[in-house]
């Protein structure tokens, strides 16, 4: 069988949907080489294809690489060792209850497991955190925003489509790694592009994995259908 003849396609594409939405993970070690600019337009054309409420496509992404990514970067390192938060959607600490923090909580081990990192070593997780601000060497970063105004419904079309370049990138072969906590530093993102009145959702660094690293060697599980989902008839 040939997936790319016109009649079987059909065919191949229920295994080619799981190992593309399986095969996509969150790299946090990226090798240097940039995105050639052609995919970098392809991936982005083709994610705005992604459904929202009555066609408004309320997202803005800003793309940020080279010497500005560097700029930025530098920004919000600065920012977190001075703690100048600034969110446009509100978070707490007690968002996540019950079985969603145990998730939470296990996902946390595992990575620090991986990465040599002891639970009561709070210094080292913070110098972590300092470095996810640097996109985890990452020569790109993709800043999600919506409009002023937006509340959660808003939100919701832009998750739709963070998904959507999620797994585009993967199709082409990038690695990626949606980060919340680049929003937390929302004022200081948008000193350093210029931009006005538009809220961050989160960001999206993306590039090549160090496949090496030992951060992407871990994988994350995924609850039981029956968790998470229920069939009426």
């Amino acid at each position: 069988m040939i997936c790319g003849s016109e009649t079987v396609v059909t065919h191949c594409m229920p295994e080619y949907a799981e190992r593309l939405i399986r095969g996509r993970r969150a790299t946090r070690a990226f090798r240097p080489d940039p995105v050639p600019e052609q995919t970098l337009r392809a991936v982005f054309s083709l994610a705005g294809a992604a459904p929202s409420n009555s066609n408004t496509q309320p997202w803005h992404v800003e793309v940020v690489s080279g010497a500005a990514r560097d700029r930025l970067a530098q920004a919000l390192v600065t920012a977190h060792a001075r703690k100048n938060l600034s969110l446009d959607f509100p978070y707490s600490e007690d968002l996540y209850r019950g079985t969603y923090q145990q998730r939470r909580q296990h996902s946390g081990e595992r990575l620090y497991a991986a990465l040599g990192i002891h639970r009561e070593d709070h210094a080292a997780r913070d110098a972590y955190n300092a470095e996810s601000l640097r996109f985890y060497g990452a020569p790109h970063v993709a800043l999600l925003f919506t409009a002023p105004n937006a509340e959660v419904r808003m939100a919701a079309d832009v998750g739709i489509y963070t998904q959507t370049l999620l797994l585009t990138m993967t199709a082409y072969g990038i690695a990626s790694c949606p980060q919340g906590l680049l929003s937390f530093y929302a004022d200081t993102i948008r000193a350093e592009l210029g931009i006005q009145d538009r809220k961050i959702l989160l960001g999206i660094s993306f590039g090549y994995a160090d496949t090496s690293a030992p951060a992407n060697t871990i994988t994350m599980p995924r609850a039981e259908l029956d968790e998470t989902t229920r069939f009426h008839t």
